[in-house]
């Protein structure tokens, strides 16, 4: 029998091109923070119209993750992460050409159809190919392709602007830099495309449709031919054999309730986002602006965060196969609420200058500055991988396409909210009352993880049952 170690490389492969999709979605969920400015000058926006500019995308992403179960279940995970690549060239390219904002909500829409889709798909067929020994670890994948995207995307922006003198000002060929922002997000697309072509179909989905000795030849590149035959017998036994998979898949056969499995998942997603997170990576030009840092000093920040959280997440994938999902969410939930507290605290103090915006001084600014970063790690080790780590392995496989979808819905949803309605709280309430908000709900998703959240640590997605199986 081969041992599992000798094909965990190829595990790996297959697992580092899906995730990609979450690069990507990094990427460009974090190219916006540095283009914010730039685009109300170039589109002349309000307010208003500015937030939507940045909010816009997560509207696709909602449509994109509430969709991407069925796709993939109805036409396979390959398919439809190569539908999600196609979809972000045409985002990226349409977002630089943009020469007003409807324009570019629309291409910005695309694109988070794209990442949506890719939030889900992508850490579905991670879990779906990879052994439950290695599945914590691997699936973590997603996230740590997620903040890299960030990284990468905030290190563009810094080294464009301060290159060119800003995010408005004319760059290459004539164009203006924040359009090469979102170009050069066209470079690790065409290296997700490609990667695409060269990995297999999930066995489950193969299973479910009937390809069963398809599914093992898959199954045995990963494990063993003996290994192979068990493992589809358990799928098979898990999947409503002979009918394909649709949304009443997440009501109860009996009580015609949704499952209870389905909320939790809902939940977590959603608490995901009410943290506050996203404000960072979306808002961090304007957020440390208001502040009272320079463009080019709020940019270098961003930097900065982005590698904290990088390594945060390093620090997830060596830690959430050891200890758990539930001790990392609770640990990093802890954390959030903590440091947010403080910042909610510094900003609620802070004095206002002139133009209106916050003085902080020495002492104030560099704690603000330590708080924000630790909460970052909070989230990094936490709520971000955890989250996409349990959704892609904590639904029975009859159910699992259905569900993904609506906690994808939820997740992108709750983010949109949280994006859109910063602007406001931010002009209302200020930043300390904005913070005030994201470290309450850090409070409940701690008490959350502790009290409802389910372990899945080492169980197999063919263990995960419903209340009734």
């Amino acid at each position: 029998m081969e041992k599992p170690a000798s094909v965990f490389p190829r595990i790996l492969f297959l697992s580092c091109i899906a995730a990609l999709g979450g690069f990507l979605f990094g990427y460009d969920s974090g190219v916006i923070n540095g283009t914010v400015t730039a685009l109300r000058n170039a589109f002349g926006a309000s307010d208003i119209g500015s937030g939507f500019n940045v909010a816009s995308m997560l509207l696709g992403c909602a449509a994109g993750a509430f969709c991407a179960g069925r796709i993939a279940d109805r036409f396979g995970r390959k398919p439809a992460l190569i539908m999600a690549a196609v979809f972000f060239a045409i985002s990226a390219w349409g977002s630089g050409i943009s020469s007003g904002s409807l324009e570019f909500i629309i291409y910005r829409l695309i694109g988070g159809f794209a990442v949506g889709a890719a939030s889900i798909i992508s850490p579905a067929y991670i879990s779906e190919i990879a052994p439950a020994a290695y599945r914590g670890r691997l699936a973590t994948l997603q996230q740590l392709a997620i903040v890299l995207g960030l990284f990468f995307a905030f290190l563009v922006n810094y080294l464009l602007a301060r290159t060119a003198g800003g995010a408005s000002a004319e760059f290459i060929f004539g164009f203006q830099t924040w359009q090469w922002m979102f170009w050069v997000e066209l470079i690790p697309v065409s290296i997700f495309f490609v990667g695409l072509l060269f990995i297999p179909e999930s066995p489950r989905y193969l299973v479910a449709a009937g390809k069963v000795e398809e599914a093992k030849k898959v199954l045995a590149s990963v494990s063993s031919w003996q290994e192979a035959e068990t493992k589809v017998k358990e799928i098979e036994a898990t999947l409503n054999v002979g009918q394909r998979p649709r949304m009443s898949d997440i009501l109860d056969g009996i009580t015609k309730k949704v499952h209870p499995i389905v909320w939790v998942g809902l939940a977590i997603a959603a608490l995901q986002q009410l943290v506050g997170i996203n404000v960072v990576f979306y808002y961090g030009e304007v957020l440390w602006g208001a502040a009272g840092f320079s463009e080019e000093n709020a940019l270098l920040i961003n930097v900065i965060g982005g590698i904290i959280n990088v390594s945060a997440t390093i620090g997830a994938i060596l830690l959430v196969d050891k200890w758990g999902r539930k001790p990392l969410l609770i640990l990093g939930g802890a954390m959030m609420a903590f440091f947010l507290g403080i910042l909610a605290i510094v900003f609620g103090n802070a004095d206002m200058g002139p133009e209106g915006n916050l003085q902080l001084g020495t002492t104030a600014g560099v704690v603000a500055l330590i708080c924000a970063n630790l909460y970052i790690v909070g989230f990094g080790i936490s709520w971000g991988p955890v989250m996409w780590v349990l959704l892609g392995e904590m639904f029975p496989n009859r159910l699992r396409g259905a569900a993904l979808s609506i906690a994808g819905l939820a997740q992108w949803l709750t983010n949109f909210l949280v994006t859109i309605t910063f602007p406001v709280l931010l002009s209302d309430i200020g930043l300390g009352g904005a913070y005030s908000i994201y470290a309450f709900f850090a409070i409940i998703a701690t008490f959350y993880a502790w009290k409802i959240v389910p372990e899945t640590k080492g169980r197999t997605l063919e263990d995960m049952r419903t209340s009734r199986e």
